[in-house]
């Protein structure tokens, strides 16, 4: 007979969770490192009894971690995944209702990212005995719906457990993606607050250590063969490394193939410090965001060889950039392999990598050597303008980020939002592929200091630099309140500018005259105009128990720094930039501009939007 345990369905949920593994070229790694939770009705009966339950001496126990805001705590887990490489996650649990909606903006950026999150929201009773219940949405098309349908489409993989019997294929189901990098993002497990606490005899096979292996697929013969044929063929190469570099582990085979071939690589948001900033083929950012020396490169280079990207349109600059090349795309993804028309690799780019550079064997094809030489030129040429907008004496955001850059070697730098990301896809010279961690495949405000709390969770031995604006801290500062109460020590970095700088020159760019853009009271004239707004960011940050230092111009600020450096303690330090040179874009985005206007400036916008639409191409 089989041994059988009796626990609750979340009992169950809780001690399965605590005993899953994930393994890559023989190092095993905790696949679900903790779990996140607010409790409510919905899940403080079922998961938060589960976790209480646990105890100090539980084998294997799940570590649970609060959080003051259920989207700021799946942003954690998304910060998590990204600095583990994807091999390890946390848990998210909510209560139903706005605990479970709060969590689908969290769930679309793990998604869009292609970062494993694991989201647990309560949900009604399976029974419906007592329905309509507490913040219950009622369907009149349907009893089976609820608020946790919100999360099918930003999930890879979403199921509701009705009944005890079904918790085993949906856990199963839910590691499967998890660990799976082709087809990883957010997976929702939708929970009834009455089956979470119903009691089931659960076979014992149902908790034992299980290691789910995290494969690196090698590329087919006959795709190989096409690839080198078309590399065989270029004499104007260039990579475009995206974050499927790092998540393979691929950063030193590419930096091997790139030397032996004389091949320039540039860098995606998520693929910056793929290769180190100042190796000799490195040329830098790419795109609407990119150097001067990647984007010269893009428009002129016969073949672009996409590895680990999706190829968002930041990267193409709206499908403008690349005006001569064809596509060799790398990407264990098929989905993203196939994009604009490419040759396609399926492969992990470790191994295709590897297989690419044993194919040439005795032939050892290069790219042409004056291709080589003028990449190195460009990018020598760029890292002087690094030097030049590192240099100024007032403290503008260029140079805010040229001293942060300078005493944050070794560590982590975290962004996501704003103009901020633009200055350091450009400017930031990363040395090594896990010191930069800026979120821009869904550019989601208020990441930043949750996806810092996970990125330090997740590599307790490097400092964590978060950097915020003023507009994204009020969006979603409270969880520097979780972090000093786990004692998790960030630097975060409060560059203040009293408004949203990215999209209010944006909208200017546009003919919407800053619009809303600026953090004032309205004026004599009834628009928002008048006087700055007495918010003072500084002392709500030492309200949430962060220490607070300020800074007045570089030397303070390299000061400052040093100090939340050396402290034990989360430090904020609270910088008010100056306007002053930034570097501008190399290439273009699409933001479609309004085709009439009384407005003179909205006029003159779409006089250049129509003339930069004629260089975009369907990359058929």
């Amino acid at each position: 007979m089989t041994n059988t345990t009796r626990l609750t369905v979340a009992q169950a949920l809780v001690r399965f969770l605590a005993r899953q593994w994930t393994e890559r070229d023989g190092v095993e790694h905790r696949l679900i490192a903790g779990c996140m939770g607010i409790f409510g009705h919905g899940n403080v009966a079922g998961i938060g009894q589960a976790l209480a339950e646990q105890g100090a001496g539980t084998r294997d126990p799940l570590p649970y971690y609060p959080a003051r805001n259920e989207q700021a705590m799946v942003h954690t887990a998304a910060g998590y995944a990204r600095q583990s490489d994807r091999l390890s996650t946390l848990a998210c649990t909510s209560s139903i209702g706005p605990g479970a909606t709060n969590m689908v903006t969290g769930a679309a950026l793990a998604t869009i990212n292609r970062l494993p999150v694991l989201l647990l929201p309560g949900d009604l009773f399976a029974t419906r005995v007592a329905s309509p219940v507490l913040q219950e949405l009622e369907d009149p098309r349907s009893y089976d719906v609820s608020v946790n349908d919100c999360l099918r489409p930003v999930s890879r993989f979403w199921d509701r457990v009705n009944r005890p019997e079904q918790l085993p294929a949906a856990l199963l189901g839910a590691m499967r993606v998890l660990t799976d990098p082709a087809e990883t993002g957010a997976v929702t497990l939708a929970l009834p607050q009455d089956v979470q606490a119903e009691a089931y005899d659960w076979p014992g096979e149902l908790f034992a250590r299980r290691v789910w292996h995290v494969a690196r697929p090698v590329p087919e013969p006959a795709a190989l063969a096409r690839a080198v044929e078309l590399l065989r063929g270029s004499r104007r190469p260039l990579i475009v490394a995206g974050g499927g570099v790092r998540y393979s582990g691929a950063c030193a085979e590419l930096a091997r193939f790139a030397e032996r071939h004389g091949v320039p690589v540039a860098e995606t948001q998520a693929g910056k410090g793929a290769l180190p900033y100042d190796h000799p083929c490195a040329v830098g950012a790419i795109g609407h965001t990119g150097t001067r020396a990647a984007d010269t490169l893009a428009r002129e280079a016969d073949l672009v060889v996409g590895i680990g990207t999706r190829f968002g349109d930041f990267t193409t600059a709206s499908r403008t950039l690349f005006r001569q090349a064809g596509f060799l795309n790398v990407n264990v993804a098929a989905f993203d392999a196939a994009k604009h028309a490419a040759e396609t690799l399926v492969a992990d780019a470790r191994e295709a990598l590897k297989a690419l550079g044993a194919a040439f064997g005795d032939v050892d094809w290069r790219a042409d050597p004056g291709w080589t030489g003028r990449a190195a030129g460009l990018a020598a040429a760029w890292q002087a303008e690094i030097d030049r907008f590192y240099g100024g004496t007032e403290l503008t955001q260029p140079v805010v980020l040229g001293v942060l850059n300078e005493v944050a070697a070794g560590g982590v730098v975290v962004n996501a939002a704003g103009s901020m990301p633009g200055d350091l896809h450009r400017l930031w010279r990363a040395s090594d592929p896990g010191q930069y961690h800026v979120e821009y495949g869904y550019s989601c405000m208020g990441y930043e200091i949750a996806g810092g709390l996970g990125a330090k969770l997740a590599a307790p031995e490097r400092e964590v630099f978060v950097l915020v604006g003023d507009g994204s801290y009020l969006m979603m500062a409270q969880e520097i309140a979780t972090a000093v109460q786990e004692g998790v020590k960030l630097v975060i970095v409060l560059v203040d500018n009293h408004g949203f700088a990215s999209i209010g020159a944006l909208s200017e760019s546009v003919g919407a005259l800053r619009l809303g853009t600026a953090y004032r009271r309205r004026g004599p004239g009834g628009r928002l105009d008048g006087e700055r707004l007495p918010v003072d960011l500084a002392a709500n940050a030492a309200s949430l128990g962060a220490d607070v230092l300020t800074a007045a111009d570089p030397r303070t600020l390299r000061a400052a720094l040093a100090k939340a450096v050396a402290s034990f303690r989360t430090t904020v330090v609270h910088v008010e930039t100056v306007p002053g040179p930034a570097p501008a874009a190399e290439a273009w985005w699409d933001v479609p501009v309004a085709e009439v206007s009384g407005i003179a400036e909205a006029r003159a916008a779409r006089e250049r939007y129509d003339e930069a639409k004629r260089d975009q191409r369907p990359y058929l």
